[in-house]
């Protein structure tokens, strides 16, 4: 009898898992569910830093990802009136902690369509769009009986929640009897707002990330990646006057809110903003982090942001995705093998998941949660703001990357990625 495992959610970290179970010898029938109706291959530039580049390089994947991978040169840092403060380009020499910009870029769809292509057609794996899961229930300690929207009902020995910082499955099997709507989540008070912008690139454009700090905890971010349109992101305090009565989904209030908080803070703010709020791929997002007890229950485990999303502010979103999908595959390849598999092995599987990678996602997530308003951490006034331009400017004549040793939590400080041999061995896919 095949070992049927299903991952619910095809972003990232549920097609890592995929795609690393896929490639160990076990009698494996791997099901992924995804609630789109199509692979999502929309969203933001992401980047691989660390343990995350590691993980790409063990699955065989180094060389699809430099074929899409976007050619972003760096970051520049830019005043109200347009004045450049300094540059500090991509860290191209393979070595040490990545600057702000990485040597691994890539736009979040190309990404998942890359990790997609490397699962499509593989023996024992298939795909599900347009469905999710509604209920979840435990026999016996033997399966889980998972009920789908489209009403069939189907079991597994391992059910995987890789559904993203909402994640459902969560709410199914973490909720506990209080049935919290979202178990483990903390808001951290940031409302950030990504899309695209058309406009073709002018003379003397790069592909550089060009930043703005306003007063008032108000930032913008935009990045070059293609010829005919860059990326725009807005970041803002939740509690702003003009946001403070909206609510989540309503995207109408929240552009209203974002026209209003921005006006008058500078640069080609006012213009941006415009824009991005007419954007055909408009996305906004209360940002939070998750952090929970255990990741586990039963025969059930979370994994990436529905496990432990440590937000976009931390730099490391893509890079836990991936790691932990890897981790979690190969714990599960070590315990759940031919006679081995059991509730017992399954346990241990999970419990070693969590052992080994915990301590480098506690260090990842350090301090987020300490304060609901994650933004009161920078300065917001003028002369605060203009304290952080000049160290920008001193740090790029001195060649010093604080941007990302400041802000960015790449440093593993002493932890190792596990090793699994056996899902590492490259094949000839």
């Amino acid at each position: 009898m095949p070992f049927k495992i299903l991952i619910t959610g095809a972003g990232i970290s549920g097609l890592a898992l995929a795609h690393s179970l896929s490639r160990v010898n076990h009698n494996y029938e791997i099901t992924v569910i995804e609630k789109s109706p199509t692979l999502r291959a929309t969203g933001l530039q992401i980047d691989l830093r660390g343990p995350g580049i590691d993980v790409l390089h063990r699955m065989g994947l180094e060389k699809s990802f430099r074929k899409v991978s976007v050619p972003e040169q760096g970051l520049r840092l830019v005043d109200r009136k347009g004045r450049s403060w300094g540059f500090f380009g991509a860290n191209r020499s393979g070595q040490g902690l990545q600057s702000f910009t990485t040597d691994w870029e890539i736009m979040r769809g190309d990404f998942c369509r890359l990790l997609y292509e490397a699962c499509e057609g593989r023996p024992g794996v298939r795909f599900v769009f347009g469905v999710h899961a509604v209920e979840v229930r435990h026999i016996e300690d033997e399966e889980v009986e998972v009920t789908f929207s489209d009403g069939k009902v189907e079991r597994f020995y391992i059910v995987v929640g890789a559904d993203g910082l909402w994640s459902k499955m969560r709410k199914l099997t973490m909720g506990g009897e209080s049935g919290e709507a979202n178990p483990g989540y903390h808001p951290i008070g940031v409302l950030a707002t990504y899309g695209t912008i058309r406009q073709d690139m002018r003379e003397g454009d790069g592909y550089y990330a060009t930043a703005f700090m306003a007063p008032g905890n108000r930032g913008i971010m935009t990045r070059r990646h293609e010829q005919d349109r860059y990326q725009a992101y807005a970041f803002c305090k939740l509690d702003e006057a003009a946001l403070k009565d909206t609510r989540r989904g309503d995207v109408d209030g929240e552009k209203r809110g974002l026209v209003a908080v921005f006006q008058g803070a500078g640069w080609e703010s006012e213009q941006i903003i415009r824009a991005l709020v007419d954007s055909e791929d408009l996305y906004t997002e209360r940002m939070g982090v998750v952090k929970l007890d255990v990741w586990s229950r039963s025969r059930c485990v979370l994994v990436g942001d529905a496990a432990y999303c440590p937000s976009a502010m931390t730099g490391m979103g893509t890079t836990c995705g991936l790691v932990g999908g890897y981790v979690l595959a190969g714990e599960i390849a070590r315990y759940c093998a031919g006679s081995r598999v059991s509730k017992e092995s399954i346990t241990n599987a999970f419990k070693s998941y969590e052992e080994k990678l915990r301590p480098w996602i506690e260090q990842v997530q350090k301090g987020l949660t300490d304060s609901e308003n994650y933004m009161d951490k920078f300065p917001s006034s003028s002369a605060g703001i203009a304290v952080i331009y000049w160290l920008f400017w001193i740090a790029s004549l001195l060649r010093l990357d604080i941007v990302a040793r400041w802000v960015l939590r790449e440093n593993t400080n002493g932890w190792t990625l596990p090793s699994y041999p056996e899902q590492d061995r490259v094949r000839k896919d």
